[in-house]
């Protein structure tokens, strides 16, 4: 039996992304959530799933936005201004072999996001991963949090063939937004098509509608809105269910 994960992150990115997640979960296929703690709009957005029947984990974010931690103990993370520094600076740096991240940094400003999710969510993480940066010291970071807690850390992964660890189970995490020709529902099935017997597929998605903030604040735009549309496609989910070898599944199945 082949198993999907179809993840949305983001929860807390902008007003108009909640809303794009809210009917991505309420109308469409997604059973996982991942918060971004420290976003202002991270309440508002849980606040409209908060009765659904999801696993919920951690999207900690330190590319974007203010930290939840005191600014004076993870000067590694920040700009000038006090904000996280951003996630082109991150990949700018990835790409020179550079890792400016302080591991004890990032471990305290991880715990104070995890203080933020569960003052939102009211519990605790189903699962545990970071948003959008390439760093080890950061991944390290977020594994070391999540083995002290006993969360199931998500190990993360940029290479959709490359099999990972999530708390005990290998996955292949998909994610095929901002491709040329981006078609969720086709990439979806396409994913599907090419998955083994046995094998579990996490296929991230980003779902949201547009506004002024997400539009001055991030590269991935249009295709989140592809992606709600995607999600709650009556002919997706009727092809999905039809299989008989495959098992729609979220992080508390793992």
């Amino acid at each position: 039996m082949k198993q999907l994960l179809i993840r949305a992150d983001d929860v807390g990115y902008s007003r108009a992304v909640d809303l794009g997640i809210e009917r991505s979960v309420r109308e469409g296929l997604v059973r996982s959530v991942g918060v971004m703690p420290n976003m202002p709009e991270a309440a508002h957005g849980w606040s409209l799933i908060a009765d659904c029947d999801i696993a919920v984990g951690q999207h900690t974010n330190v590319c974007l936005g203010a930290p939840c931690a005191d600014p004076a103990l993870i000067p590694s993370l920040l700009q000038g201004n006090g904000e996280f520094k951003s996630s082109r600076e991150y990949r700018a740096c990835y790409k020179e072999g550079v890792d400016f991240v302080d591991f004890d940094e990032a471990v305290i400003e991880i715990e104070a996001q995890l203080a933020r999710f569960v003052q939102i969510v009211g519990r605790e993480p189903e699962y545990f991963e970071a948003h959008a940066v390439l760093s080890k010291n950061l991944s390290e970071a977020i594994g070391h949090v999540a083995r002290e807690h006993g969360y199931t850390y998500q190990v993360p992964s940029f290479d959709p063939s490359a099999v990972v660890q999530c708390g005990g189970t290998p996955v292949r995490m998909v994610m095929r937004s901002q491709a040329p020709g981006y078609d969720p529902a086709a990439a979806i099935r396409e994913t599907v098509e090419e998955m083994r017997d046995g094998e579990t597929v996490v296929f991230v998605c980003h779902p949201g509608y547009l506004d002024h903030y997400i539009l001055t604040h991030s590269s991935l735009t249009e295709d989140r809105t592809t992606e709600v549309d995607a999600l709650l496609d009556p002919d997706l989910r009727a092809w999905l269910e039809g299989r008989g070898d495959l098992e729609l599944i979220d992080y508390r199945d793992l």
